[in-house]
């Protein structure tokens, strides 16, 4: 059997922008995506906190450092600047991969800078 786990996980980053009149996905930056292994393009899962959104849409990666949290074309209409998210993404595991099994979480301050990673 195989089950679909947390992979990765970034959490309580801070919304920086909201542009709607792009294409769409939601721009990360790239230094959080790295620590939470989020691949460009790859699917993510977005959990607004401050109004109970959540989304689905796909990782551009920002300059590493900028702590850029863009929301982009629709999901803009799902945030806004200031607001709070959880972006995760999941992948499909064993039973034998399940078993040593850690999901790469990072934690940020205000400004999404990294303050500490499990």
């Amino acid at each position: 059997m195989q089950r679909q786990l947390l992979s990765g996980k970034i959490h309580r980053v801070t919304v920086t922008e909201a542009r709607i009149d792009y294409e769409g996905s939601v721009t990360i930056d790239s230094a959080l995506m790295k620590n939470a292994g989020i691949l460009p393009f790859e699917k993510v899962l977005i959990a607004n906190l401050n109004n109970g959104s959540r989304i689905e849409s796909y990782a551009i990666a920002a300059p590493a450092g900028s702590g850029v949290i863009c929301l982009n074309g629709g999901a803009a209409k799902h945030g806004r600047p200031g607001d709070t998210l959880i972006i995760m993404t999941f992948g499909i595991y064993t039973a034998k991969e399940v078993k040593g099994h850690k999901p790469k979480v990072v934690y940020v301050d205000k400004k999404n800078h990294i303050v500490k990673k499990k």
